[in-house]
């Protein structure tokens, strides 16, 4: 009779049979989700290699019996070692706020009360549109201490965006099992458009060195200049604006710094439409874009004007005008989650918009990226500006189009492509020479150059007294 049953037990399909409801009992009496590691799926693969050589040799089968149940037993042993949920802590500090695609550090902390050291792979609960350098991490974190876990992260987003808790895969005491443990609280952080280039201007800005980011400060010939601040002479000042009285206080030479104030207003009119949805590398033109309001945001600020925006093309929203540096995140809060529609651009729509909304002249700088069939409505939208204020048109120029147009010519479908690229330049070309005929200044720059170019433009004008 026990023969029989033996023989019953050495059956493969009964065999399998019991080893997955083995491993179904183990889950549900531990009713954690634990996985079997590499070491456990070799030695359940020698048992089952012994099973099949004890249906030849019927001597092995008690070795086969007293093998399965060391195994259970070290399983189970191992599978209760597993630290609980509440024996980890893990708290997260990020940046106040993130540029989008510039890297930011964020710091994982981890910590355990077990009396040993666990074998962990860490991986933060990163939101989908943050990529990160440095995970997911493997190692050891020790027993009575904490370990700072810091790593890069940028994303490819702007907007609001919510790490989850953290992900931490632990091996158990033996090395038999694996669980997945989500300790720590959601984080929340906001994503704002790379205003880098505006901190740049500000630390050169600082020593009097703009114009080696390439902004050049121009004044208009015969221009009242107003006192500004006093500061350390630099090699060109000239000795008429050296203050005596102070360099005798101080004893250094100190120099006066003037510069022109004239209270303007600055409307920043961004296309939101679905001509602004195409990339131009990680980031998509519309992105590109707002880099460049803030940093002509900046510059319009610092210089006394005022700044307002009112975007179109799906995005109706307006900010009434502000004025002074303090006002600078007041912006960057109102345009950090502005996103590309799918819709069309009416530019005709967006100039009787901007006449309702801003009654004072201002420089209405509008940017967008142009196409061949803008050039009735464009011109329309600009001429219906023009009665009450000075119109810029930025326009971004795609650099992949660049990049085509200087590929060697090798085939017939590489002269078809390069004839059609032709083309559309010269037409846009020809829209951008109707507008300066018109005296409406123009921006037609790449991504990379657009807010250095509109500064200088903005300066220009201002400098020219057009404003």
């Amino acid at each position: 009779m026990l023969e029989k049953y033996a023989r019953h037990l050495l059956d493969p399909g009964l065999r399998k049979a019991l080893f997955f409801r083995l491993a179904f009992f183990l889950r549900t009496a531990f009713s954690v989700p634990m996985r079997p590691t590499l070491l456990t799926l070799r030695l359940a693969a020698a048992w089952t290699g012994l099973g099949l050589l004890a249906s030849i040799w019927p001597d092995l089968k008690v070795a086969w019996f007293i093998g399965a149940g060391l195994l259970a037993l070290v399983l189970a042993l191992d599978g209760f070692l597993l630290p609980r949920a509440s024996a980890l802590t893990a708290s997260r500090v990020l940046p106040g706020r993130f540029a989008l695609g510039v890297p930011g550090e964020a710091t994982l902390t981890l910590r355990h009360t077990l009396q040993h050291a666990l074998r962990v792979r860490v991986h933060d609960g990163l939101p989908p549109e943050a990529e990160s350098i440095g995970l997911p991490w493997d190692g050891e974190l020790p027993a009575g201490e904490h370990l700072d876990l810091s790593y890069q992260v940028h994303f490819t987003k702007r907007g609001r965006h919510v790490f989850s808790a953290a992900h931490m895969l632990i091996r158990s005491r033996f090395g038999f099992w694996q669980r997945q443990y989500r300790p720590g609280t959601p984080s929340e952080t906001r994503c704002y458009p790379n205003y880098e280039p505006i901190v740049r201007y500000s630390l050169l800005a600082m020593a009097n060195r703009e114009e080696q980011m390439g902004i050049i400060k121009r004044r208009r010939k015969g221009a009242t200049l107003d006192f500004r601040q006093l500061r350390e002479y630099q090699d060109g000042d000239v000795l008429s604006k050296v203050d005596w009285k102070a360099t005798a206080r101080r004893q250094m030479l100190i120099s006066r710094e003037f510069e022109e104030q004239r209270d303007q207003s600055v409307l920043l009119v961004p296309d939101c439409g679905r001509r602004m949805r195409a990339m131009d590398g990680e980031l998509s033109q519309f992105d590109h874009c707002l880099n460049a309001m803030l940093l002509i945001a900046y510059l319009a600020l610092k210089q006394g004007d005022e700044v307002g925006v009112a975007g179109f093309g799906g995005i109706q929203r307006w900010l009434k005008p502000v004025k002074g540096l303090p006002a600078m995140p007041k912006l960057l809060n109102h345009l950090y989650d502005y996103e590309a529609t799918t819709e069309p651009s009416d530019f005709i729509e967006a100039a009787q918009r901007v006449m309702a909304l801003q009654k004072r002249r201002a420089l209405v700088i509008l940017l967008t990226n142009l196409r061949t069939e803008d050039t009735s409505h464009l011109t329309k939208a600009v001429q219906l500006l023009q009665n009450r204020h000075l119109v810029l048109v930025a326009t971004l120029r795609e650099a992949e189009m660049e990049t085509r147009a200087a590929r060697p010519i090798a085939t017939v479908n590489d002269a078809l492509s390069y004839g059609a690229l032709s083309h559309y330049q010269s037409q846009r070309a020809q829209i951008l020479k109707t507008l300066e005929a018109r005296h409406i200044p123009t921006v037609d720059e790449t991504a990379q150059q657009l807010p250095i170019a509109l500064a200088n433009r903005y300066l220009d004008l201002k400098s020219s007294g057009r404003i």
